[in-house]
């Protein structure tokens, strides 16, 4: 350690340079794997958020909710199979509404959950809903910013299904879209409105959903659902196949993982981070390689009075480590600071456990790099280095 520090003092300039180098690398390889971590959040929030466990979908419905299809009857058999409390609905479908009497045009995703179950979100303004509430729904926290309040009337562009907001729930969201919760009375009144849509022919009467003959009908609607949701129920997942031939049931990574574009996403930002992780140790390993080179003659004096190559190489490894060690902590410092100032819309995670891995396989990987000075403090031949520098 004596060496290592008193060689580092000594080249200040040398190694601030190497120094502030890794801290640009780390620095940029924890502000990715944020951003990654975030994107990920924010593109599965909804489902992430879920207690279920595992979700029974439509046979080859490739993991995907939106092409899946299951019934009542599925549903009945499940909860028969699970238990009544363990096996809820799930309605999922992406679709875009206006304000009403404005021409702003809002993408969403929406769930149909049973109000009061264990799939329901937590209110956090506003008030919540339940079976009976007509033409009401609780909305993402997110659309607040598109100027949404509490009370905004909801115009679905499909089917001209109009909803009121009660109530915002918080980090709620699909496929990078914010999350509508609206009850099961809705979802069928939705089903009803998407048919008239495409029925240009039929009575006006019949086109006007959640009130008239239009409530009538979604009352008369057979429901069908995209998804059951289960949970604490995987000790029975074989009588649960068994019972539904027709199925697939997926866990809730394989359903997230099946999100349209998820895998995409964050594949490529893993690739980044990975080739980040590469570029650093390879960074690292040419500096100190030519640093090792330039002190050849210096390492073979030291080994003609008796140093050990065991006390070179740890000198060196200690200088890679103290330097991977003081980078990261500057460069956690500033991805909290702008974490503390990046705007709210942009998805940012870095949580302990993921900040603590990452610093982690950063010091591994520079403690790799530096194995090609090891290896040539080790093959310096103390007779050969002294002769060049006597020449």
């Amino acid at each position: 350690m004596y060496l290592a520090l008193r060689e580092m003092r000594f080249a200040k300039g040398r190694y601030a340079l190497i120094a502030t180098i890794m801290v640009l690398v780390s620095f940029l390889v924890l502000f990715v794997t944020g951003l990654a971590q975030g994107l990920s959040y924010d593109n599965a929030a909804s489902i992430k958020n879920m207690a279920a466990s595992r979700f029974v979908l439509e046979q080859d419905s490739n993991h995907r909710f939106t092409r899946s299809q299951v019934g009542q009857k599925e549903l009945d058999e499940a909860r028969a199979v699970v238990g009544q409390d363990h096996a809820e609905p799930l309605g999922v479908r992406m679709t875009t509404v206006s304000p009403a009497d404005d021409t702003k045009k809002i993408d969403v995703a929406l769930f149909m959950v049973n109000p009061g179950s264990w799939l329901a979100p937590t209110v956090t303004e506003g008030r919540a809903i339940n079976d009976q509430s007509a033409g009401q729904v609780v909305v993402d926290q997110k659309l607040a910013k598109s100027g949404v309040t509490i009370g905004t009337v909801l115009v679905d562009q499909a089917s001209g299904t109009e909803w009121t907001v009660s109530g915002f729930v918080q980090n709620e969201s699909f496929s990078h879209a914010p999350v509508v919760f609206l009850n099961e009375q809705e979802w069928l009144a939705l089903q009803v409105g998407s048919r008239a849509a495409q029925m240009p022919s039929a009575a006006g009467s019949e086109a006007e959903i959640g009130t008239g003959a239009g409530a009538a009908s979604a009352a008369s609607v057979t429901p069908v659902y995209n998804a059951i949701a289960v949970k604490d129920a995987d000790d029975q997942m074989s009588s649960l196949s068994a019972a539904l031939p027709k199925t697939e049931i997926i866990t809730k990574s394989e359903a997230v993982s099946a999100i349209p574009g998820y895998k995409e996403e964050q594949g490529s930002l893993m690739m980044m981070i990975a080739f980040l992780y590469v570029i650093s140790a390879f960074v690292l390993a040419v500096f100190f390689y030519v640093i090792t080179i330039q002190k050849t003659s210096q390492f073979g004096i030291l080994k003609a009075i008796g140093t050990r190559n065991g006390y070179l190489a740890g000198s060196v490894s200690l200088q890679v480590l103290l330097l991977s060690v003081g980078s990261l902590a500057i460069s956690v410092l500033l991805v909290r600071l702008f974490e503390s100032v990046l705007p709210a819309s942009m998805p940012f995670q870095l949580e302990l456990s993921t900040l603590a891995l990452t610093c982690v396989l950063f010091i591994l990987m520079s403690m790799a790099g530096s194995l090609f000075s090891v290896w040539k403090v080790a093959k310096i031949d103390a007779l050969d280095a002294i002769g060049r520098t006597a020449a």
